[in-house]
């Protein structure tokens, strides 16, 4: 009766330890698995960068002069390109919509980078979502969006203020840049659509 009571013990001990060596493994394995794909994104947005080196590497050179003026249109032209449109005036809400994520990304990270976090993508769908911006491109509110636009500096009493009278400068309000793409017949519609895109994208 003793050696059964022992035996079962044992038993109990094994399963115990069978199982808590599986439950770390299966821990271990999925910590790898996460530092892998963190580790592949990274290695995705660093080739992408080397592989289009020709594409990015003049917005870097003139964010990295404060030249910020000259990088906002280089901006609106890099994302024509990815795009496949050659011309402001055909880019729809529909090519916004289904942008690159890892483009975005990118030109978010050069920009929020070089400016020290005062301009950026991210910057600016912060400030949108600080406004009481929602995501629902079937209900544009313009009153919020105009909102959003006098507090990066875009908008005054509801007008916009014409692009070569914005302060191009660390002193603009934050979020102010880049906006040369913005320039669209699509009007909020693509602002919008563009604001949501950098939602789904997860661009924080």
């Amino acid at each position: 009766m003793s050696n059964e009571i022992e035996y079962k013990e044992i038993n109990k001990s094994t399963i115990s330890s069978d199982e808590s060596f599986s439950s770390q493994q299966n821990s271990r394995e999925l910590e790898l698995s996460e530092r892998v794909a963190r580790l592949e994104e990274k290695l995705d947005q660093a080739l992408m960068l080397i592989s289009d080196i020709y594409r990015y590497g003049k917005l870097r050179d003139l964010l990295s002069a404060g030249k910020w003026k000259e990088a906002d249109k280089e901006t609106a032209k890099v994302m024509l390109e990815i795009s496949g449109q050659t011309d402001k005036e055909k880019l729809t809400p529909d090519d916004v919509i289904k942008f690159p994520c890892s483009v975005i990304n990118l030109i978010d990270q050069l920009w929020t980078n070089y400016s020290k976090g005062h301009f950026g993508f991210s910057i600016q769908k912060k400030i949108y979502e600080s406004m009481g911006g929602t995501y629902d491109i079937s209900n544009i509110d313009m009153k919020l969006l105009n909102k959003t636009c006098e507090r990066l500096g875009l908008q005054l009493n509801n007008k916009w203020i014409p692009y070569e009278n914005l302060n191009f400068s660390l002193e603009a309000p934050k979020g102010c840049f880049p906006v040369a793409w913005w320039d669209s017949p699509y009007g909020a519609k693509l602002a919008v659509y563009f604001l949501a895109r950098l939602n789904s994208c997860k661009i924080n």
